[in-house]
């Protein structure tokens, strides 16, 4: 029996359509067992992927250590903070996370522009992992394929403790046209580096969920930068020509044509 476990464990060994399967996802299948349990490399994938994932949601993020120097001084970024003040709080009082404090709004204030057709803000969310791996790729192919259609776009600055809700208080403040909030996602047992993209047409403090639009997944193993800046893009001109965001508006997608 321990024998055809071990066989049934190695990828090479496993028929083909097994192979392919296994290949379109992340997850842990097919995967072998040692009795009723996982083998040894299962469980110890699965602690250090959990170990990760604990990781990205408790760890504070640093501007300069994510992003370094040249990029912070290309793109001009600056630091705020929601009304949390500590990662605890953040964690317990999502309600906190949702407004920026009175000295951000200062700072958002006296720093951004109003009435931009795009505003990009990126926040920390619960994996500071994903956005030190996604932001230094998909932010340039924002703002190069914003600049290409001839759109305004708002200074880019950076939200300490922020949940998605925040959207609203930026959309009072700076009144774009569009905003786009990029945020670390709640990390799982496949990857602590996914990012998501919430967007929304002209955000207010009375909006909610329905009111938004969501690119999730981008990572190495989901979504690409290059394929998220194009959905966010166009997903963008839409709002812009419609008018609408959240339920009332699709993301109009290519049709996925399956390989055999």
């Amino acid at each position: 029996m321990a024998a055809e476990e071990d066989k049934l464990a190695q990828p090479n060994d496993l028929p083909e359509i097994v192979k392919k399967v296994r290949a379109q996802t992340p997850a842990r299948l097919l995967a072998g067992r040692s009795g009723a349990a996982y083998r040894t490399n299962t469980q110890m994938e699965l602690r250090e992927a959990h170990a990760a994932a604990r990781d990205a949601v408790r760890a504070e993020l640093n501007l300069f250590q994510d992003f370094g120097d040249d990029f912070i001084r290309k793109w001009n970024l600056f630091e705020v903070c929601s009304r949390a003040a500590s990662k605890d709080e953040y964690l317990l009082r999502p309600d906190l996370g949702r407004l920026l404090n009175n000295a951000s709004r200062a700072e958002v204030i006296r720093h951004c522009t109003t009435g931009d057709d795009l505003q990009v803000v990126i926040g920390d969310g619960l994996s500071v992992t994903a956005v030190a791996a996604q932001i230094p790729r998909l932010l340039p192919l924002l703002v190069e394929g914003a600049k290409t259609r001839g759109w305004s776009f708002g200074r880019i600055f950076v939200i300490r403790h922020c949940r998605v809700g925040i959207l609203n208080d930026i959309g009072d403040l700076l009144v774009p046209k569009v905003a786009v909030l990029l945020i670390g996602e709640r990390p799982g047992l496949a990857t602590a580096e996914s990012l998501s993209a919430y967007m929304a047409y002209r955000p207010k403090s009375s909006d909610t969920d329905a009111h938004r639009n969501l690119i999730s997944n981008i990572h190495a193993r989901g979504v690409s930068t290059e394929r998220a800046a194009q959905r966010i893009l166009n997903l963008a001109a839409s709002m812009m020509k419609t008018q609408k965001s959240g339920c009332q508006l699709r993301e109009e997608l290519p049709a996925v044509i399956l390989q055999d």
